[in-house]
């Protein structure tokens, strides 16, 4: 299926982020025809609850998607996640067993948040560390251009807003 506009399919994610003593658990839902992130939340836990919160903020501030991918685990299979999902009337898509493939836009922006962002620092609190992801994220969904996107911007493409080009 071609997904070419925004809220048309939504992914979410969980990736564990390094600190200077420990670690947190950062969730993100994207859309994936823009790449842009439009909700995020930190936690000390994968607890399910965290995930719901970070889906019906998205859904708050963006409406809701036709399809909704996620993997199989239990924070995205559980009652409270699901039944979020069906009773909003959003198609539950989820991916096989050991297929990140599946969810490659959600892994790719893992790679950029971490690379660019989390293994040059070293956050001391998680207040820190949500402070900081927060900028990242501000930059990769404002000023960081995308070539899968003809070098706009996940908000430019999310917000049908053309790319800025900078003159020579």
């Amino acid at each position: 299926m071609q997904i070419t506009r925004p809220n048309h399919v939504w992914a979410m994610d969980i990736t564990y982020i390094p600190m200077a003593r420990g670690f947190v658990y950062l969730a993100v839902v994207l859309d994936w025809a823009t790449r842009r992130v439009l909700s995020w939340r930190l936690s000390i836990t994968m607890e399910a609850a965290f995930c719901v919160e970070t889906l019906e903020d998205a859904m708050a501030r963006h409406g809701k998607p036709e399809i909704f991918n996620t993997d199989q685990g239990s924070q995205f299979t559980g009652s409270a996640f699901t039944g979020l999902l069906a009773s909003n009337g959003i198609a539950i898509s989820m991916d096989g067993k050991g297929a990140w493939r599946d969810n490659v836009f959600v892994e790719r922006l893992w790679r950029s948040v971490k690379y660019e962002e989390v293994y040059l620092r070293a956050y001391d609190n998680v207040s820190e560390a949500r402070a900081s992801i927060g900028r990242y994220l501000d930059f990769y969904n404002g000023r960081r251009p995308h070539q899968s996107l003809d070098d706009a911007t996940p908000d430019q493409a999310y917000f049908n807003q053309p790319p800025f080009r900078l003159a020579a």
